[in-house]
């Protein structure tokens, strides 16, 4: 169903650019931690990609219906460093999805009682919290010629919750079952 509200869409078309932006910026910096070493990071950039990549979905899912021209504001790091720099960027941007974005879009989503665009919010600020950990884990380790160690990591298609080495038998985000996790 269509949203009602004009802001909530606008949250909606910023937050899918956003999503957007970080998938694909992580796939291509997956690629640079490979070449330089860190097969590892690589595996979380491209298991983070994918969780990205869910939440732009859910975003795009909730717009259906609200077909109309639309600027989309997405910020994010645009370019290729080092991997130690390229894990700023990706802690930079999730930790302004955690303390800014996502608190003031699911806010006006629970008030304008749009509850397709309040899980989607809800879902994406869950995952970003975890990412921001896992990606200040790895530049920690980068920071000193180290790899970051894990063996896989493990992302809900449905809602985009991230757990490395095992998926639970239920996501506590959004309740799939743990057969649906994607490994990485």
């Amino acid at each position: 169903m269509a949203v009602k509200n004009a802001m909530t869409s606008d949250f909606l078309h910023s937050a899918y650019g956003g999503e957007s932006l970080a998938h694909m910026r992580y796939l291509y910096w997956a690629d640079v931690a490979k070449k330089e070493g860190f097969p590892n990071i690589a595996k979380l950039f491209d298991a983070i990609s994918f969780a990205e990549r869910v939440h732009a979905n859910n975003h795009f899912k909730e717009i259906d219906g609200d077909i109309a021209d639309a600027t989309v504001t997405a910020g994010g790091v645009f370019g290729i460093g080092k991997t130690v720099d390229n894990l700023q960027g990706a802690i930079n941007g999730e930790l302004h999805e955690v303390e800014q974005m996502y608190p003031v879009y699911l806010n006006a989503a629970v008030y304008q009682e749009e509850k397709g665009a309040e899980r989607s919010f809800h879902f994406a600020l869950e995952a970003e919290k975890i990412h921001v950990d896992l990606f200040t884990q790895a530049q920690n380790a980068a920071k000193e010629g180290k790899d970051i160690e894990l063996n896989a990591v493990y992302i809900c298609p449905i809602c985009g919750h991230t757990i490395l080495d095992g998926a639970p038998d239920n996501c506590p985000v959004c309740g799939a079952k743990k057969e649906v996790y994607k490994e990485f």
